[in-house]
């Protein structure tokens, strides 16, 4: 099995890495940018990935 997709970003609680897989929710904000909301697979939170 192999992965292609790079991670979202790191979890601003734990820091870990968080896979593209994880991804909850995406959407455009209001400047035009990509947003994402993502559960961390460490801490099983919802997070905005940095």
């Amino acid at each position: 099995m192999t992965t292609d997709a790079a991670p979202l970003g790191r979890c601003p609680e734990c820091g870990r890495s968080v896979p593209s897989g994880w991804a909850l929710i995406e959407y455009e904000r209001a400047n035009g940018e990509q947003g994402v909301f993502a559960e961390c697979p460490s801490c099983e939170s919802v997070i905005r990935p940095e």
